[in-house]
């Protein structure tokens, strides 16, 4: 089990490593300076505040660390304590191929049914995630073959946003969100080409940020 002391103190390790400040690794980021501040560590009540998954994957692009590395940093030190043997956090997996068959969602986005297997992955806060597998080339070059997507379906979505979308047809698609009205969305294709896709928002079942990618 990853600690709120470990997790802060990864973050920490992280921005040494690049020669920064907890503000200047933030600013790296592209969040607020003062996101990572010792200050903004417990709330106002006395609970420990945790750092987002959203903030994590910014901290791991702007740092170019590999998760394994955040993980190995947020883990108990020899001289803590053991804890007790708990099973690894995981998150729903399967192929980005596969999931525009029914049973994987319910029609908000989360995911469901059995039809999913598990891969670790932190979970900071509690939210809802699961990791989806890029298979083939569509997606170059920002996606490889074989990258693992972390999706958030409870996380907002805002313009410039890598996002998966459900259309009621059934298709699955990765795109960028460009602009969101009340009746119509416009994506980007991920493509060199960026093909533009203006959709009716009624011929949409959901949309879900990708917050994270194995790159």
């Amino acid at each position: 089990m990853l600690s709120h002391e470990r997790v802060w103190a990864a973050i920490d390790a992280l921005a040494t490593r690049k020669g920064l400040s907890p503000s200047g690794l933030a600013r790296r980021a592209g969040l607020d300076p003062t996101t990572f501040n010792p200050s903004k560590r417990i709330a106002g009540d006395g609970r420990p505040r945790w750092p987002s998954t959203e903030s994590l994957a910014k901290v791991l692009e702007a740092t170019g660390a590999p998760l394994a590395e955040f993980v190995a940093l947020a883990a108990p030190l020899e001289t803590d304590s053991a804890p007790p043997a708990t099973s690894p956090m995981t998150v729903p997996f399967a192929g980005l191929d596969r999931v525009a068959c029914e049973g994987y969602f319910d029609p908000t986005g989360n995911p469901i049914g059995r039809n999913w297997d598990e891969i670790p992955f932190p979970d900071l806060r509690g939210e809802i995630l699961y990791a989806l597998e890029v298979s083939g080339n569509a997606l170059l070059p920002v996606y490889r073959d074989g990258d693992i997507l972390v999706v958030a379906p409870d996380v907002p979505v805002r313009r410039g946003d890598r996002v998966i979308v459900k259309v009621k047809s059934g298709e699955v698609i990765i795109r960028l969100l460009h602009r969101r009205t009340a009746r119509t969305v416009e994506l980007h294709s991920l493509a060199p080409s960026g093909t533009v896709h203006q959709c009716e928002l009624d011929s949409i079942e959901w949309i879900a940020r990708i917050v994270w990618a194995s790159q």
